[in-house]
């Protein structure tokens, strides 16, 4: 049953990763009455998720018992946004029940998603995203044994297989996408910051390949075998399970439906206070631009001091964020997706796979809105979440604020007797 009138809190945040995490951490000493809420079951996010094989870093472990001791700090697990039914309230729901849920502030952290890109058998079962077959290892997914192909760009190519590898699976190849020069000016660019150098060592792994990238995978009924682009040949790798990411893209769908403004690169723009466009509205993490976990747990602590007024301590944490965003810069620099992944699919590759549009029925089309009204793209279970990204690197269509319910809902929720739906459902 859904609850008769709001609650309300002063401050609410939205994302319970490395940001959110950091951002109720330097608020609560205020004592202002804060709601933390996640759609996962533990507070940690992607990079700290937790699971039956998850080994969580002592970081995690120690901002998640700070949490606990402050009382002033709500967090609501398992929780999900449905819609936004008015300004400064949210339309919630739980396993139980859904209810509205009323704010003066809010910080915006929902971090990133993965960017699958489609090829030829990338719907194939054993196909994965690489952080998605990260996430599946730390909840349980047996690979003992398996043999397993990681490809698409970015460092957590290494890091997936570093997790596949500890879960004792065989880690035949990491194919990276980006070139030699352009990792080595990366790894040459490592000496600003040793720990992440420190790490790189750690990762190392012998199967890793430069100007690498997946073609196609094959199977009967599953994937059992992947060609790969290495240099100017062509290679079959037979393999269990394909990993393929190439990269994250910024999650904007809470920000747009609030009404908070994008920046050149998708990702919600933010002022020097973590401040977006809306008034009393803040953003903070991957949702913002991604770059790790550092620059997350400094954003999210800046943007908890500055919704809480406390303007000299976010000033503080400035050169600090400086630090770090000068690493996002020279991470999105180095491992920019090359413009010929854009042609890995064939013309019967689907792109939509909750509806199955192939790439030749997007091929005339300008936008994403005229792609939805005439080909169903978009419109299927994930609401554009894969196709979404996959089109704006394809075609260029930048995506357009969500429609409502802005995840899948149960009718009594919806039902809910201070929600009117501003659009129609889906």
């Amino acid at each position: 049953m859904t609850s008769p009138s709001p609650e309300h809190c002063d401050l609410l945040i939205v994302g319970a990763g490395p940001a959110g995490m950091a951002a109720a951490l330097a608020a609560a000493p205020t004592g202002a009455a804060i709601t933390l809420i996640d759609d996962n079951p533990a507070p940690g996010g992607q990079i700290w998720r937790d699971g039956p094989g998850a080994h969580l870093p002592r970081a995690a472990l120690q901002r998640r018992e700070a949490l606990t001791s402050h009382p002033n700090v709500r967090l609501l697990s398992s929780t999900r946004i449905v819609a936004v039914p008015q300004p400064r309230q949210l339309l919630l729901e739980d396993d139980n029940r859904g209810w509205s849920l009323g704010y003066d502030k809010l910080i915006v952290c929902t971090g990133a998603r993965e960017l699958l890109l489609p090829f030829p058998g990338w719907t194939l079962p054993g196909v994965t995203g690489a952080g998605g077959l990260q996430a599946l290892i730390k909840g349980g997914l047996p690979v003992r044994g398996e043999r397993i192909v990681v490809a698409g760009s970015g460092p957590l190519l290494l890091a997936v297989a570093a997790a596949a590898q500890a879960a004792g699976a065989q880690v035949l190849r990491v194919a990276e996408q980006a070139s030699v020069s352009a990792v080595a000016a990366f790894a040459a660019s490592l000496v600003r910051w040793p720990g992440k150098a420190l790490q790189a060592l750690t990762l190392i792994h012998r199967g890793y390949r430069l100007s690498s990238h997946v073609v196609a995978a094959s199977g009967q009924g599953r994937v059992e075998s992947v060609r790969l682009q290495q240099g100017g040949r062509t290679l079959d790798v037979a393999c269990d399970r394909l990993a393929c990411g190439f990269g994250l893209i910024p999650n904007t769908q809470l920000g747009q439906a609030l009404g908070c403004a994008l920046n050149a690169q998708h990702a919600i723009a933010v002022d020097a206070w973590q401040a977006t466009s809306l008034p009393d509205h803040y953003a903070a993490g991957e949702c913002t631009g991604f770059g790790g976990s550092e620059r997350a747990l400094v954003q999210g602590a800046i943007a908890g001091h500055a919704a809480m007024g406390q303007v000299d301590q976010a000033r503080r944490l400035w050169p600090q964020r400086q630090r770090w965003e000068a690493f996002a810069t020279s991470l999105h620099t180095r491992f920019a997706l090359h413009p010929g992944l854009k042609q890995l699919a064939a013309p019967d590759t689907l792109v939509c796979r909750c509806e199955d549009v192939s790439h030749a029925q997007l091929c005339g089309f300008e936008s994403w809105t005229a792609a939805k009204l005439h080909s169903r793209c978009g419109m299927g279970a994930c609401q554009g979440r894969v196709c979404g990204g996959a089109t704006q690197f394809l075609f260029g269509w930048p995506q357009p604020a969500p429609g409502t319910p802005i995840s899948p809902a149960r009718i009594a929720t919806l039902a809910h007797s201070s929600f009117a739906l501003p659009h129609p459902i889906k």
